[in-house]
Formats: C-alpha cells, structure tokens, sequence
C-alpha cells in the first residue's frame, strides 16, 4: 500500500475468467486495481457486483491509452500473451503476465528485450516461487541443508479441467519447472518428454518430462488432468538429507527426513561401503500466506521501487526454454533436446 495510506488504483486486470476473477480479489485487495477489461458480459456483470469501485471495459485499446493505468496485469488465455504484453509495454506499461511468459520462445525472447530497452517491469505469474513453503525449499536448498541436491520430481495431477488451446505440458508445467530451475538454480543441460493424447487428438493429457543437468543433478516432471488423484508434490533428494513439500497436506506441508546413503570404511565390495541411514523428522513451522496475494503485492512493490522482480521476464524466458525444449522432445517420440545458452543480450 502506498504512503499515509493514499489507494492508486493504477493496474488494469486484462481477463477475468477462471484464474483472472482472482488476480482482481488480489489486487483490488491491496487498494490497486483501477480497470478491468473483459469480453464476457457474464464476467464483467460478476465484476461489476462484486467491485463496484472499479472501472470495466471491453477496449484494450482504452486501457492502453489510459494515462491513469501504469500497470497492467495480463490473465488472458496464453496464445495472446505476446500480442498484449508488447501493446502495453510500447504504451510505457509495466506488466504482469500469467504463465507460461509465452507460447513462442521468439516471442518470449523479444518481450524480454523490449522491457529492458524500455526500463519497464516484466514479471511472470510464477505463484509457487511466492510460496511460503518454496521459500523454505529454497532457504534449506541454499543454506546446504540437504547437502547437494541429487534430484528434484514433481508430480501435478488432476482429472480435468481440459484445455483445448494447450496442453498438459505448456498449462500444468510450467509451475513445477519454474521451482525446479528455482531450486537448482542452473539452466538443464537437455530434456527428454513423453506423452499422450487420449480425450483430444493432438492435445496431450499426460506428459512426462526428464531434465539432465550440466552438473549431474536430474529432475523429473510428471503433469496430467486425467487422473483421479489431485495431486501438487516435490521430492527434493540431497546428498545428506531429503525434502518432500505436499501442497494437498492441509498443515504440515513439508517434511525434512534425515534420511540417506553413507559410503563407510575400506572394504572389500561395493554393496558392503553403503549403508542406508534413517533417522528424525523435522516439519518446519511456516507461516502460511496466500502466495498470490504477495506475489501480486510483489509487483506492485517492485514497480514502485524499481527493483526486479522475483520471477522476472528472463525467469520466465528460461521457463519457456525448457517447455519449448520439451515439446519438441515430445513430438519426435522422446528424443534429448538440447538446451542453448540465452543470447548474450538477455542473458
């Protein structure tokens, strides 16, 4: 919130449907949303009831020409991210986009480029790096607590709801892949994906997704709607100790087991110089925040102090990369796709 507690509402809300209606709670809020502009009568009558402070349009090209609104915040469906993050940064927006950043790694790659040429703020909908629980992963992680980490799987499983426009891969994925580069902190070496598509020719229900880092560490990503389990876990495995975060666990969502192979004394065969240890639980107290309201209050901080962001356009362009990466692997039958470094003048 602003000082002596004056409310700007400067950000304009582009979409308010499944996931949109909640980025509007979020930052209506923290006393920012000024506009939202949205097609569906039916969701801007839902709007218009629930926030009879803010503004309500159809014109994008009124929100961009609004001198008033110096941010905007993007929920549309993912095939028009670029088209309008581009429109409202030339307009001399700062912008939030939803995941994934883009649909095209080109594309991801030029609204990057065209924020930093413009000093404005890109920031992407990564909501689980704003995790309270993904912001201890990443304090144990980096403080060396697990020792080094091993191996990352991540499982995100639902039955429904199905995408026509996407599949599992670009909608489910880039949540887990946005922590695991988060958490290992190093861009893959390649990336192997499988997957099938049994409700929609061409639209991938499952897919499973394989990361080889340069430094040996691997990562495994498994997505689908066509489960009859909702499940939202990772499994961090370190050299000293091992991580398991359910987000489905109503309180005690992480776990730190003091579990591990010990490699001990000289001795004659291989098998007999490992032993398995297994010792104390820890369940660390978090306190349990909404993520989306501080990563939605991240923005706004961020755009106001000129500071980037956490899941900045270049977090959000090396998630593309892999998802890019892994959709190729994915149609030529599982095939490594190497991962390229960034071009110089984004990296």
């Amino acid at each position: 919130m602003p000082e002596n507690n004056q409310v700007i509402r400067d950000v304009a809300l582009i979409g308010a449907g499944h996931w949109g209606k909640n980025l509007a709670r979020a930052f209506d809020a923290l006393g920012a949303l000024g506009v939202v502009c949205e097609a569906s009568p039916a969701a801007v009558d839902a709007i218009k009831k629930q926030y009879p402070n803010v503004r309500t349009t159809s014109s994008y090209n009124e929100v961009l020409a609004d001198a008033s609104i110096t941010k905007v915040a993007i929920a549309a469906p993912a095939a028009l991210h670029y088209e309008l993050a581009e429109a409202a940064l030339k307009a001399g927006k700062d912008v939030y986009v939803e995941k994934p950043l883009c649909l095209r790694l080109d594309h991801a790659e030029a609204l990057v480029k065209l924020a930093d040429s413009l000093g404005k703020t890109l920031m992407v909908g990564h909501l689980l790096q704003y995790h309270p629980c993904v912001v201890k992963l990443r304090e144990l992680v980096t403080e060396g607590a697990l020792g080094k980490v091993l191996t990352i799987t991540s499982n995100r499983l639902n039955l429904g709801k199905f995408r026509t426009e996407e599949n599992a891969l670009w909608s489910f994925a880039p949540h887990d892949l946005s922590v695991i580069l988060h958490l290992i902190d190093l861009e893959p070496a390649d990336v192997v994906a499988r997957g099938s598509a049994f409700l929609q020719p061409g639209v991938e229900d499952v897919v499973f997704v394989d990361l080889r880092f340069p430094t040996g560490q691997t990562a495994h990503v498994h997505v689908s709607w066509l489960d009859p389990h909702k499940l939202r876990k990772f499994t961090v495995v370190g050299s000293q100790k091992m991580m398991v975060f359910d987000d489905m666990e109503p309180s005690e969502k992480i776990k730190v087991y003091d579990k591990g192979v010990d490699r001990v004394g000289q001795v004659v065969s291989y098998g007999d110089a490992l032993t398995v240890r297994s010792g104390d639980i820890l369940i660390p107290k978090i306190s349990l925040q909404e993520p989306l309201k501080l990563e939605c209050q991240h923005f706004v901080e961020c755009v106001r102090e000129r500071k980037r962001p956490l899941s900045d356009g270049i977090g959000g362009l090396r998630v593309v990369k892999v998802l890019d990466a892994a959709q190729r692997s994915l149609k030529n039958g599982g095939q490594p796709v190497a991962i390229q470094p960034l071009p110089q003048e984004v990296a």
